[in-house]
């Protein structure tokens, strides 16, 4: 009884969590559908304004990353994996194949252009590889049916989808609550948005494996 009532309360809370990632990001995606390139983000690139292939870079990802974000509803739901699998695969290979063909080629070429100068840059195209390599292994070990490597990998790569939020999050904190320049802001931002999200999944996964060991142990006990 206790555990089912840790699992309910785990999905209810990762669903207000991701349903406050969700309004934010539908928040900023209903200011750039305007296509007003004098708003928000597009201030501080207007340098690159002429350059097609960035802005439809760009647009892509403004309005394709928050369906990432949307998949996470049927991915991490211990409830929807047993009760509504189909639900939970269709919208897995919708979730991997948005990243894998359209966010990761969209993300490189901002990645490029990024804010910041090289330390930013290199930043996001390690974001961007790491979300491409994570996802594909997500889908590989799927297939395999290796469903324990598939969720680990899935974590990792819906860390790296939550970034999206992280990065406006951090951005916030930095310009309220220091006095550093905004170069500097740019650069210590692209790492920050990123790199606690995947320590925080490696932990989550470590946490896991060694309940899953345990419980194994007490198993082969009895």
């Amino acid at each position: 009884m206790k555990a089912i009532l840790r699992s309910v309360l785990t999905d209810i809370l990762v669903y207000l969590l991701l349903s406050v990632a969700v309004f934010l990001m539908a928040k900023m995606i209903a200011e750039y559908a305007s296509f007003d390139t004098s708003i928000g983000f597009l201030n501080f690139k207007q340098e690159y304004l002429p350059n097609k292939v960035w802005l439809t870079a760009f647009y892509i990802h403004v309005f394709t990353a928050v369906l990432c974000l949307l998949a996470g509803f049927t991915q991490f739901s211990a409830h929807i994996q047993k009760h509504y699998k189909k639900l939970h695969r269709y919208m897995g290979r919708f979730y991997a194949y948005n990243i894998m063909l359209i966010n990761f080629p969209a993300g490189f070429i901002m990645a490029i252009y990024a804010n910041g100068e090289l330390p930013s840059k290199l930043a996001f195209l390690i974001l961007d590889v790491l979300w491409f390599w994570f996802t594909y292994k997500a889908v590989v070990t799927a297939k395999q049916k290796r469903f324990g490597a598939h969720r680990e990998y899935m974590t990792r790569s819906y860390a790296l989808t939550l970034s999206a939020i992280a990065l406006r999050s951090w951005k916030i904190v930095l310009v309220n609550f220091t006095t550093l320049d905004i170069p500097t802001i740019y650069m210590i931002n692209a790492w920050l948005g990123f790199v606690p999200n995947l320590l925080l999944a490696e932990w989550i996964i470590r946490k896991r494996r060694a309940k899953n060991k345990s419980l194994n142990h007490a198993i082969a006990q009895t």
